[in-house]
């Protein structure tokens, strides 16, 4: 895949494309649906397939005060589109004076003037554009005028009753603790990315020495408790491990930011100041208070035992 970042100039003039175009974070299952038709009806084109995305969610620049914690950062959103076999990503440079662009200066100016559009993949409900003004009904008429047709699709949908798979609904289910429902929106576990810091030594001390992850404060993280998970290192390696996340109340009485601590099974070494991607499978408990360190101790073996448990395949 190649990553399309000056919008200029066209990078393929005598081709052209067939793009979706959305914030796509967390790369879902429905955005995987979407990325299959484009990828598909591209082939039938012989066209490029492109995924136009966007350097930051256009929420954190519109409505700052309320966007959303993101499910991926830059980085693994691109290595996340690049998996699906897409031939390019274009990622619009996104601040407040792209935010304030008209829909149709947007499409001329990236779908038409760079991509050479052929036809367009969206959801039935898309919009863009400032204050939202831009459809499907707006692309349809602006593709009479520079010769690209529009394709809405119906998005994939968990059951009738959740309704389409959604960024949205993955985030609630994070934020809730629910990493299982989570990880089958996604086609994959969950992930906390983030580098691994000195923390206050507690965990080594009583036993249970731990990884501290610092995760960006705009990423999503699952809700305060005790879970599951794989620890991959940037070699590849991958280890069970139990990981804590919350404010360990035994010790802190008014802690005010969550940490992730995860402590690696049957491991011993060393990993500070390298990144770790935590991809989560099961809450285990909920945090707790303990009445001291021995009941903590107790507790953390228990964990740890129950996460080889979940983390162990059976025999076959």
């Amino acid at each position: 895949m190649i990553v399309i970042s000056d919008l200029s100039t066209s990078p393929w003039p005598d081709q052209r494309s067939v793009i979706t175009i959305g914030a796509y974070d967390g790369v879902h299952l429905g955005h995987q649906t979407v990325i299959s038709a484009v990828r598909r009806l591209a082939s039938e084109l012989d066209a490029a397939s492109v995924v136009v995305t966007f350097s930051r969610h256009p929420a954190s620049v519109v409505r700052p005060e309320s966007a959303p914690k993101l499910l991926t950062d830059a980085p693994q959103k691109l290595e996340l589109l690049a998996e699906t076999g897409v031939d390019a990503t274009a990622v619009v440079h996104f601040d407040l004076q792209r935010a304030s662009e008209d829909a149709e200066d947007f499409v001329r100016r990236v779908l038409v003037d760079c991509l050479r559009t052929r036809l367009v993949v969206v959801g039935e409900d898309f919009h863009f554009g400032r204050h939202r003004a831009g459809n499907v009904a707006l692309l349809r008429k602006l593709g009479v005028r520079w010769d690209f047709d529009v394709l809405p699709i119906s998005l994939v949908g968990e059951s009738v009753e959740s309704g389409p798979v959604s960024s949205t609904m993955i985030r609630r289910a994070v934020t809730a603790g629910d990493v299982e429902t989570a990880g089958r929106l996604l086609g994959r576990p969950f992930e906390a990315r983030g580098v691994v810091v000195t923390g206050d030594q507690r965990g080594r001390l009583i036993g249970f020495p731990t990884a501290n992850v610092e995760v960006s404060a705009e990423l999503c993280v699952p809700a305060d408790g005790v879970y599951a998970a794989w620890y991959e290192r940037p070699t590849g390696e991958r280890y069970p491990c139990a990981v804590n996340i919350g404010r360990r109340p035994t010790f802190y009485e008014h802690a005010e930011v969550s940490l992730v601590e995860a402590h690696l099974i049957d491991f011993a070494g060393d990993l500070y100041g390298e990144t770790a991607r935590v991809q989560f499978v099961q809450l285990l408990r909920p945090e707790r208070r303990f009445d001291g360190i021995d009941a903590l101790a107790l507790q953390l073996g228990t964990d740890i035992d129950d996460a080889r448990k979940v983390l162990t395949p059976p025999p076959t």
